[in-house]
């Protein structure tokens, strides 16, 4: 791939001489859906796929930006004394949304740089191809400039950009999960606090395959910050009975006695699924540890009735990849990942189940949706890296 993203450098900058070249992972999560901005814990991890950069500094203040996945737009140009957001932008707006955030923590660039991309996460999927960017880019400026931020940073980083610079406030899974990933291993974490672990994924004789709707979901501009704005005042109302600073506090026994605060049946719903979906992840998390990945599989079920039922995050596409899902031999668990209104399925399928759960689920969903699916059969990879 590094020889590759050389090639992708010289089309955009006509010569490699000085470039390197680094690697970010996308991410998928496992279980804890719209717990990480509800004080909640979440267990996603890091894949082998992700975004390649090739890079290197120039002596002015220049910045140039090619990416392969929109190589009709050719060479992107701007320079770092006009680090604000725009439009004609487009994805340049995410490097630039880092460089800013370095900025304005006093880590100035000295000089611009030439930056070739390639993603082989499918855009627009939900495995944070936009997270997997950023920090990219913060792995680069840390290498090219010699700034002192850990992974941890990185990760902080990249949210405050992609929620002050792009306008989307997400909240910090996407980010950990990259910057922290390790191999064969999800992270446990906790949102309101940070702490987390790494817990080893042993599925013998089982594989995680991402099903990709095809669907292309924006997230600014999708029900994400209403679903948010609905928490935020369901919180509110339990505040006036019970002492606690997110929904992610609340056991299940705790919230059904005190959920008549909330004054709206749909508020109700949506901190419901907020606070269920967390517990949920916490037990997955024991499951896991007792290497019980029947109940794993049957909490990921269970999730996605709750994203689909209480948080109406689902669609029909997803539904329709699930429900297939579930009617397949050798499958464990299927639920949606990510934000949802498109994007994926992540499933635990038994080895010799994955071709003919590739064929089945894929006709039907071509049957009723109109168009194909695409399956990846994932593994589970390092967080950044120099190649």
């Amino acid at each position: 791939m590094k020889q590759k993203m050389l090639e992708y450098f010289k089309k955009a900058f006509e010569d490699t001489k000085g470039a390197e070249v680094f690697f970010a992972p996308g991410r998928v999560n496992l279980i804890g859906e719209h717990t990480d901005y509800n004080g909640g814990h979440v267990f996603p991890c890091a894949l082998t796929i992700g975004t390649y950069g090739a890079v290197r500094k120039r002596t002015d203040r220049k910045l140039r930006f090619y990416s392969e996945n929109f190589s009709y737009l050719g060479v992107l140009e701007s320079d770092l004394d006009s680090l604000t957001p725009t439009k004609e932008a487009g994805w340049t707006n995410y490097p630039k949304g880092v460089m800013w955030a370095f900025d304005g923590r006093g880590m100035k660039m000295d000089c611009g740089l030439d930056l070739a991309i390639f993603g082989n996460i499918p855009n627009g999927s939900g495995l944070s191809s936009s997270a997997s960017l950023e920090v990219l880019t913060g792995a680069i400026l840390r290498a090219l400039y010699g700034f002192d931020v850990s992974n941890q940073d990185l990760a902080l980083i990249g949210q405050y950009s992609e929620r002050n610079f792009n306008g989307v406030n997400c909240g910090i899974m996407d980010q950990f999960a990259i910057a922290m990933g390790k191999k064969d291993h999800a992270i446990f974490l906790d949102t309101a606090t940070l702490e987390y672990e790494y817990a080893p994924i042993q599925l013998e004789g089982a594989q995680i395959v991402i099903a990709c709707s095809n669907k292309k979901r924006g997230l600014a501009d999708s029900k994400y910050n209403e679903r948010r704005s609905e928490c935020e005042e369901a919180l509110k109302e339990l505040q006036t009975v019970c002492d606690i600073q997110s929904l992610g506090e609340l056991t299940e026994e705790a919230f059904e006695a005190h959920k008549d605060a909330i004054q709206d049946p749909v508020r109700v719903r949506r901190a419901r699924h907020a606070v269920y979906e967390n517990q949920r992840t916490v037990k997955a998390v024991e499951a896991l540890k007792k290497n019980e990945i029947t109940t794993f599989g049957k909490l990921m079920n269970e999730s996605h009735v709750s994203l689909r039922d209480d948080y109406e995050v689902t669609g029909i596409e997803l539904d329709t990849l699930v429900e297939e899902a579930w009617k397949q031999e050798g499958v464990i668990g299927s639920r949606m990942t990510g934000a949802g209104f498109g994007g994926c399925t992540v499933s635990i399928v038994k080895d010799e189940a994955i071709p003919a759960f590739r064929e089945n689920g894929g006709k039907a969903y071509k049957e009723k949706i109109g168009y194909a699916a695409d399956f990846y059969v994932v593994s589970i990879g390092d967080g950044p890296q120099k190649l």
